[in-house]
């Protein structure tokens, strides 16, 4: 079997595909990356058994057939190649890959696709059209806000749900909280979705991944066990979805609140940035005190020194002293584009909601810190 392939699409195939390959190394074919060649088409194939990704290739291909290559040894490779053509063969006497490019020869060792796990990107489930670029805007606003914490599974992802036919997705730690909205097409009532599904951390990575190399339509299907998309028909990912009940999320929000500061986020965002320098490496906490047309922000740290920084913002309440962990409020701020945002509360110990008139599908949380 011989290929002739250009080596900057291969390349970036390889290198999308390495993010997948268990790095853990419980299995070592998992470790590896199946290739499996045909008339005019090479598929790449890579899966740690909780996310799997499927790229196919254009490529001159003499013969057909299937073998695994260590991914990582492969991409070290590539990465040293020059932009020139590249041509792959197969001894099958000696199970080996040999590489071509230049006056530049590799040959590595290869193993038989026997052992390597059945991956299905299960084409005959119903399926749904979502915008990349929403997609992307969907995760890029809620992922900050995962939990890592592994002894709670069911916090460790993005919980997506249909509500009123919008797709709403949540992310929280316990701490804060990030909510987003979109539109789904009238004709489109997802039923696996109308009681949620749970996209571990690792799939919500390479789901965003996705968004970033297609500018148009994605293609979703799901069943109990399982997240399905399909990007222009040459770039598939298979996520298992994480199989718990989600928290009852929405006992979080306030349903009315008594307060509303306005700021401009790019001052907040520079002043917490500044003054969490001075900051408890543990707790992150700063003092945030509000007062009439004023919010001064403060840490004191005890081996170090004390920092603070005062900044205009509209609010005419009650003066109040909040502490925050402010690396939780840069990382929602930090979503937010330029202009003003809001924070409403109802006490210095209640959850603060997060809001931007840019975003109006957007909805933070961040719980005050104690300090």
């Amino acid at each position: 079997m011989i290929l002739n392939l250009d080596i900057i699409s291969f390349r970036e195939a390889i290198n999308t595909l390495l993010s997948v390959v268990d790095k853990k190394n419980t299995r070592p074919i998992l470790s590896y990356i199946l290739f499996s060649a045909s008339k005019g088409s090479l598929i790449l194939t890579a899966t740690d058994l909780e996310v799997s990704a499927k790229i196919v290739l254009k490529a001159d291909v003499e013969g057909e057939g299937s073998f695994c290559v260590n991914g990582k040894n492969l991409f070290d490779i590539l990465r040293e190649l020059p932009n020139q053509n590249l041509v792959i063969s197969v001894n099958d006497k000696t199970n080996t890959l040999n590489l071509n490019c230049a006056l530049i020869e590799y040959s590595l060792l290869i193993l038989g696709p026997e052992d390597f796990p059945k991956i299905d990107f299960q084409a005959l489930l119903p399926t749904f059209e979502i915008d990349s670029g929403k997609l992307r805007e969907l995760i890029s606003k809620t992922s900050h806000a995962i939990s890592n914490d592994e002894t709670r599974i069911y916090l460790n992802g993005i919980y997506l749900q249909e509500v009123n036919s919008r797709l709403r997705a949540v992310a929280t730690d316990g701490h804060r909280l990030a909510l987003y909205e979109m539109d789904l097409d009238d004709k489109q009532k997802v039923e696996a979705l109308i009681n949620g599904v749970i996209i571990p951390k690792k799939g919500v990575y390479e789901l965003k991944k996705m968004t970033e190399t297609n500018l148009s339509k994605i293609k979703i299907a799901m069943d109990e066990s399982f997240l399905i998309l399909n990007s222009s028909e040459n770039y598939f990912l298979s996520i298992r979805l994480i199989s718990r009940e989600y928290p009852k999320y929405q006992a979080v929000i306030p349903s009315r609140t008594t307060y509303k500061l306005v700021a401009d986020k790019t001052l907040l965002f520079d002043a917490v940035k500044r003054i969490k320098i001075m900051a408890n490496e543990k707790s992150n906490g700063v003092r945030i005190k509000i007062s009439s047309k004023e919010l001064v922000i403060t840490a004191n740290h005890p081996s170090l020194g004390n920092a603070q920084e005062k900044i205009d913002v509209n609010y005419d309440g009650k003066e109040m002293v909040i502490g925050f962990n402010a690396k939780y409020l840069m990382e929602t701020l930090s979503t937010l584009d330029e202009g003003e945002v809001s924070f409403e509360l109802n006490n210095e110990l209640s959850p603060v909601i997060v809001k931007s008139e840019k975003h109006p599908n957007y909805l933070g949380i961040i719980m005050p810190l104690k300090l």
